[in-house]
């Protein structure tokens, strides 16, 4: 079921730092998360509810690259469009004492920061399938994230995880012309010149994953041996392997044609992603058993 919300316009004021312990009408701040792009984050208590949320307050009269209500309004539009589990579902979008507020479930840490401690293997297999399928269903909705990072997969309890941050979606339509927005390190070059596609996002999540596996990040243009590969080899079927590195492919038109294709892909081979999985190790008991 598809969230519905609605948007109460307002003249908007120039933002202003809230104060752990201050009120925006059931949202009692606790802390600052942090401050990226055009938008600082805080982690609130809803007093009504009583949860942890996380409150995005955007700031639409930025003096560097002027994000507009309108942009603020695409990007409340799109996620309330959205409606699976590995995309961070929104909560609340409204005006509140002339603040626009975005609320969300409070995660436990981003994927940025759960990557700077070490990650199992079985672990690292289960997020890699949820963020493709993430991905797949924006897609599925014609929408382009853009945007795609670390910072904006959200960890939650029982090994979750959630995409976020729409603020530079867009929906494809063919023939568009969208500025070369995006993150140094994850933008795919046809996007950092204008024309982003969603290849454009599968090379995005396909760097995260490298990363994901190898704990190295690939830099443009890439150039053989691409770095920790062997660490990337280590321990995974070398069907995934190749689905990694056509995910990650500087030509788009040999990667994955979208985010679809690309968990597809992964499903088809999901018994034999990992040579430690417990599925992997029975097939090989039973061939040399056959054998």
């Amino acid at each position: 079921m598809t969230a519905r919300l609605r948007l109460v316009m307002a003249d908007p004021a120039p933002p202003r730092r809230l104060r752990t312990g201050s009120r925006l009408d059931k949202y009692r701040i606790v802390r600052r998360l942090g401050e990226g792009g055009f938008a600082v984050v805080y982690q609130a208590h809803d007093t009504i509810e009583d949860r942890a949320v996380a409150l995005k307050i955007p700031d639409v009269c930025s003096d560097e690259g002027i994000q507009s209500l309108d942009d603020v309004h695409r990007e409340v539009r799109i996620m309330a469009s959205l409606a699976h589990p590995n995309v961070l579902p929104l909560k609340d979008a409204r005006f509140i004492d002339d603040q626009f507020v975005m609320a969300f479930p409070m995660g436990e840490e981003s994927l940025h920061d759960r990557l700077s401690r070490r990650l199992a293997r079985a672990t690292t297999v289960s997020y890699i399938r949820q963020m493709t399928a993430a991905v797949a269903h924006a897609h599925e909705r014609r929408i382009l994230h853009r945007d795609l990072k670390p910072e904006n997969f959200i960890l939650f309890p029982n090994s979750q995880i959630c995409l976020t941050d729409f603020g530079l979606a867009r929906t494809q339509r063919r023939g568009q012309l969208i500025s070369a927005s995006g993150t140094v390190g994850y933008i795919a070059p046809e996007q950092a010149m204008g024309k982003p596609t969603y290849r454009s996002d599968v090379f995005s999540l396909g760097l995260i994953i490298y990363k994901m596996l190898s704990g190295s990040l690939p830099e443009y243009p890439f150039e053989a041996p691409l770095p920790a590969y062997a660490k990337l080899r280590k321990g995974l079927h070398q069907d995934f392997i190749d689905w990694v590195r056509k995910s990650i492919d500087p030509k788009p038109q040999r990667r994955f044609r979208d985010a679809i294709a690309m968990h597809n892909a992964l499903e088809r081979i999901r018994v034999v992603i990992s040579d430690k999985t417990p599925s992997t190790r029975s097939a090989r008991k039973t061939i040399r058993r056959a054998a």
